[in-house]
């Protein structure tokens, strides 16, 4: 399958399309668009595009994600599975139809561009749903159930229509995780290619492109999400505006298939596990935290360069660290605080929130006295140095620096990944900002090339974790 926007990409999306935002969907907020369509121009032959990031493992009825749906029949288009979420397109009633991938999604780091083709008028029945995912068609499928000749499902007729979530009331199934660029085509079967293209550098790279010249159709519509204030508002040639449930201008992120952000990975739990219901779960796009003796990290590692973020402290901290590890991070008890049990290799090095210490794991646990202690709502900034001979990382409270922190014993040519442990029994709350931030910051600052919306300045030098600085640095 073509990558979909990998560690180093600036040289490949530079001078391309750019996609600016998108949105965030929290499943527990409830939250979708909705629209009741008119009159349709061909009920038989649409288009869906979209771009999305995947966000919690534990989320939706029945194991569903909706992408859009429509109906008292549930005509839908959704993602089929928690852990091993499947491409799926299917109507709940006696007469319809239903398609499952073979293909499954499990990446949480990277951008998938996905596409639903229906002309259901195509004598031949593999040609009357088409399936794309990052550009290539979908050939191989676990369910291939196609719809009949001529059939007119729900969806672009005069029904409620939903962008992620079910519309029926036997259950949710929200999507959970961003999206971007959702395009609906009205009366048209489209291709992946008319809405996306190979990098011409980086043949392997699927990219988004413009998709303004479409023909949208009567009931079409393009939703970017560049207005925070209006999230909803169609950018096609039409005027058709969503209206927005349970979605605020918070939601819109600056993550997107032309600039990735780091979030925290519900793949890489404490010990190497995948997140749980109960000790450690991720929300909000996986920005935001809760864990009870256990330790999460970022889905970004770097190994060279100079980088920045800030962690907010949402609830009791007594048991709190923030700091980074490396990729032989597996210990068995919490982040920095015990020598490592049989991860060998394993390093980290970490902000105690209790006491201000400062804790390193390199072989053996050390701790020494650093900063103030953290309290609720406070914002702990991250400046990792990994570019010079002696390494440093300097820790940031409320904007006032903490010093110094050496961690040149901890060896060079390690990649560290941004990491948040408590190794108390209670719950702890964090919300991870690596530029992409969950709340609404008092001053929005940027790094030095315009990447970022962070409390505090970074450090001169000091740049968000993004693809588009990573590429840039070697990072």
């Amino acid at each position: 399958m073509p990558l979909i926007l990998p560690g180093n990409v600036a040289s490949a999306t530079a001078g391309g399309y750019e996609v600016a935002n998108s949105c965030r969907f929290n499943a527990a907020d409830d939250p979708y668009f909705s629209r009741t369509l008119g009159t349709a121009t061909n009920r038989k032959k649409f288009t869906i595009s979209v771009w999305v990031k995947l966000g919690s493992l534990v989320t939706g009825d029945n194991n569903e994600k909706t992408i859009f749906a429509a109906g008292s029949d549930y005509s839908g288009f959704h993602l089929d599975g928690n852990s091993d979420p499947a491409l799926a397109f299917n109507i709940d009633n006696s007469d319809g139809f239903s398609l499952v991938t073979t293909q499954v999604l499990r990446d949480h780091s990277a951008w998938y561009h996905l596409v639903a083709a229906v002309d259901t008028t195509q004598g031949t029945e593999a040609n009357r749903v088409k399936f794309y995912i990052n550009g290539s068609q979908v050939s191989n499928f676990d369910t291939s159930n196609y719809p009949d000749q001529n059939y007119e499902p729900d969806i672009n007729s005069g029904v409620e229509h939903r962008i992620g979530k079910h519309t029926t009331t036997s259950g949710t199934r929200q999507w959970d995780g961003y999206m971007a660029e959702f395009v609906f085509i009205d009366g048209t079967q489209y291709a992946a290619s008319d809405f996306g293209e190979f990098n011409e550098d980086s043949p392997t790279i699927w990219q988004p492109k413009d998709v303004s010249g479409l023909t949208f159709g009567t009931n079409g519509a393009y939703l970017d999400f560049e207005d925070s204030g209006n999230l909803g508002d169609d950018h096609s040639t039409n005027t058709n505006d969503w209206a927005e449930n349970n979605l605020a201008a918070t939601d819109q992120s600056s993550d997107s298939p032309t600039n990735n952000f780091a979030t925290g990975n519900p793949l890489a739990a404490q010990g190497g596990s995948a997140q749980s219901d109960s000790l450690l779960t991720f929300s909000e796009g996986n920005l935001i935290m809760s864990a009870n003796s256990e330790t999460g990290i970022a889905n970004i590692g770097v190994s060279a360069g100079k980088w920045y973020w800030e962690v907010k402290v949402l609830t009791d901290q007594p048991g709190l660290m923030i700091g980074a590890c490396n990729e032989h991070f597996n210990i068995t008890t919490e982040l920095c605080y015990e020598s490592p049990a049989s991860a060998s290799g394993a390093k980290a090095f970490g902000y105690y929130g209790g006491n201000g210490n400062s804790m390193i794991v390199v072989g053996d646990g050390t701790s020494q006295s650093y900063g103030s202690a953290i309290s609720v709502n406070d914002i702990v900034g991250v400046a990792l140095d990994v570019d010079s001979a002696d390494q440093t990382c300097t820790f940031y409270l409320n904007g006032s620096s903490q010093g110094s922190l050496d961690i040149t014993n901890l060896g060079s040519g390690e990649s560290y990944f941004p990491a948040v442990g408590n190794w108390s029994v209670a719950d702890i709350s964090t919300s991870w900002n690596f530029g992409n931030p969950t709340y609404a910051n008092t001053s929005s600052a940027a790094d030095a090339k315009g990447y970022g919306d962070f409390e505090y300045a970074p450090p001169a030098g000091f740049l968000a974790l993004c693809t588009k600085n990573l590429g840039s640095t070697g990072g």
